[in-house]
């Protein structure tokens, strides 16, 4: 990926999911009576803790239990999980609001109305919050979001207008509206100094800071559109949804956004003699990303769950524009595949591997009947994706030399994470891409006429104990040994996201006698990548641990050979994707968002407190 997209998968720090809505419901009301114990001032602490619980927690109670149930009967989608955390965060909004607002009156003796002033700006200032939060979620336009949105603030202005007698200063009443709305003497007294101006005051803050909000909104929307076409709203809303309850909703807005392509899918699928598969490498010019299992993140696990034999779903040259727009994608791509494999033709020989490298490129090349296998590095030094084009051409290079089908592979085991402007992604005109090219041209040149033997395959693999948290996917890791005539070369393939740099040459060196040339690959799989952005094999486990875990399984692979038939087959696959520089302007806007997005928000804020000022002068 680029420097730029590297600062958008850095987003991925923010991923969690929302508790259930009962924990978050739970620790509002403890943060709740906490409050109370320290702002009434009562003789008993019981009675305090009641009050906070009553005053502070009802507000958080209602909008919790109703803002989902309100925003669904709208047509929205906000769940109750994501209602219930939006309502305890603007509750301790509002603790920390009024928290500031006492210290600053007993700092400066401005007195109770201060502190009320304070609490209305807090009531507002939620009110503002939720409609931001509401309108991205589920798509509402200003006005409607704004019902859902100004729930807790308005039970909040129940609250005060009840407790406080206000209905003593207007020309209403009777005596079942006082029993109802009317009871002082249940209250702080501190509420005694709330006048019926001051709901006013109230409702055209909340005025004041909802059309703060539809500004906020209508300036970061406008390049968006502009550019892409769609909303910075389907953005944020698709977002939220993921990081919050894990929903797909981000794919919506990527399938909006996204582009038609054809792809290739090459499948390399060896057969025992008695029929049977014994393993098949899979490999679609596709990039599994953006992250989590949006999109095609989890496409090296559907691909081993669709294969007879032991699969192996190594990485393609392609980068984050070939990113699947949604999971249903997989489906397509599976169906190519599937297709390729029942137009198999089996031969039974093969040619030993050779090894060539031009200038940073590397490539582990093996001939297989009249198709040959290609795996690109770069390691040591440090390289990313392979663009499209790129691995297009390196492929045509190789089939220039003789060969009908061409399975060209990311090896992807080798960087530095985000760091540095470059992250290595090879580019088309690069020095880079040119050596790639060469390098395939030489493999083939070397291995068209070269003498071919019949082959036999060994495979192991295991789950691992480590978690995605850890770099490594259920996949696990996956050991391929191939051996023709005198030599055996080990494919090891473990379903991560790019390595360590060092760790492939590891891994390579501690491999049995028997091993005569070898390469370490990565899935790229984006399953790793839920929590951390950069989250490569080798850098959150014990190196050691892996070494010795692939040393194993290759002596377990060894012992497993046997003799097979080999065959290669191709098919296009029609798939929605990113585009071509759809996700380079998507990481431009969405980077830019965040940080001028918060500059923004922060000057509408001032202006809006600026605002506020006047009003309360005014009043």
């Amino acid at each position: 990926m680029t420097a730029t997209q590297g600062d958008l998968a850095s987003m991925s720090r923010y991923i969690f999911r929302a508790p259930r809505w009962y924990k978050s419901l739970a620790f509002a009301m403890v943060v709740a009576a906490v409050t109370g114990i320290g702002v009434f001032e009562n003789t008993f602490w019981l009675e305090d803790l009641w009050q906070g619980v009553f005053f502070i927690g009802i507000p958080t109670f209602a909008a919790s239990v109703l803002t989902s149930v309100v925003d669904q009967r709208l047509g929205g989608q906000l769940t109750a999980n994501r209602a219930s955390l939006l309502a305890l965060l603007c509750e301790i909004m509002v603790v920390a609001i009024l928290a500031v607002g006492g210290a600053v009156a007993l700092a400066t003796d401005l007195g109770q109305n201060f502190v009320f002033d304070v609490l209305y700006v807090g009531l507002a200032s939620i009110f503002a919050f939720r409609l931001l939060i509401v309108a991205a979620i589920s798509q509402h336009s200003i006005p409607k979001a704004a019902i859902p949105a100004s729930i807790q603030t308005a039970a909040a202005a129940v609250l005060l207008f009840v407790y406080s007698g206000t209905l003593r200063y207007m020309d209403a009443g009777g005596p079942i509206l006082d029993a109802y709305l009317s009871r002082p003497e249940q209250g702080p007294t501190t509420l005694g100094a709330i006048l019926p101006g001051d709901f006013v005051i109230l409702a055209l803050l909340c005025l004041l800071y909802g059309a703060a909000v539809w500004l906020f909104l209508v300036i970061i929307d406008r390049p968006w559109k502009r550019s892409l076409g769609v909303s910075v709203l389907d953005f944020l809303g698709g977002f939220i949804g993921h990081i919050a309850d894990g929903t797909r909703e981000l794919e919506d807005f990527f399938e909006e956004l996204g582009e038609e392509a054809l792809v290739p899918v090459t499948v390399l699928a060896f057969e025992r003699e008695d029929g049977t598969e014994k393993a098949r490498f899979v490999l679609p010019m596709i990039h599994p990303g953006p992250m989590g299992e949006i999109g095609g993140g989890n496409l090296p696990q559907r691909v081993a769950q669709s294969a007879d034999g032991l699969a192996f779903p190594p990485h393609a040259t392609a980068g984050h524009d070939f990113n699947l727009v949604t999971e249903r994608e997989v489906d397509t791509i599976l169906d190519a595949a599937a297709d390729a494999h029942d137009r198999l033709e089996f031969g039974t020989t093969a040619s030993e591997s050779v090894r060539t490298q031009v200038g940073d490129a590397k490539m582990l090349a093996q001939a297989f009947d009249d198709d040959i296998l290609l795996v690109s590095t770069h390691s040591p030094r440090f390289a990313d994706d392979v663009d499209y084009a790129v691995g297009l051409s390196a492929a045509a290079e190789a089939r220039s030399g003789g060969f009908d089908e061409v399975l060209l592979v990311d090896a992807h085991n080798c960087n530095n994470g985000l760091k540095g402007d470059d992250l290595g992604h090879v580019t088309p005109g690069s020095e880079r891409s040119f050596d790639m090219m060469q390098a395939a041209a030489r493999a083939a040149e070397q291995l068209r006429d070269a003498p071919q033997h019949p082959v036999e395959v060994g495979t192991a693999w295991t789950e691992t104990d480590w978690e995605p948290t850890d770099g490594i996917g259920p996949l696990g890791v996956r050991i391929a040994c191939v051996t023709v005539a005198d030599q055996t070369t080990a494919y090891v393939l473990v379903d991560g996201n790019n390595m360590e740099p060092g760790l492939r040459e590891r891994l390579i060196e501690a491999l049995p006698d028997e091993v005569d040339a070898a390469e370490v690959m990565t899935t790229d799989t984006h399953i790793v990548n839920k929590v951390e952005s950069s989250n490569q094999v080798g850098e959150a486990l014990d190196q050691d641990d892996l070494v010795d875990l692939v040393t194993d399984l290759t002596g377990q692979a060894l012992a497993d050979r046997e003799l097979v038939s080999v065959g290669m087959e191709s098919e296009r696959a029609r798939v929605t994707v990113f585009g071509n520089d759809r996700t380079e302007t998507l990481a431009s806007h969405a980077n830019a968002m965040v940080s001028m997005g918060g500059a923004l928000a922060v000057l509408m804020a001032m202006a809006a407190m600026g605002l506020s000022m006047i009003v309360f002068l005014l009043s």
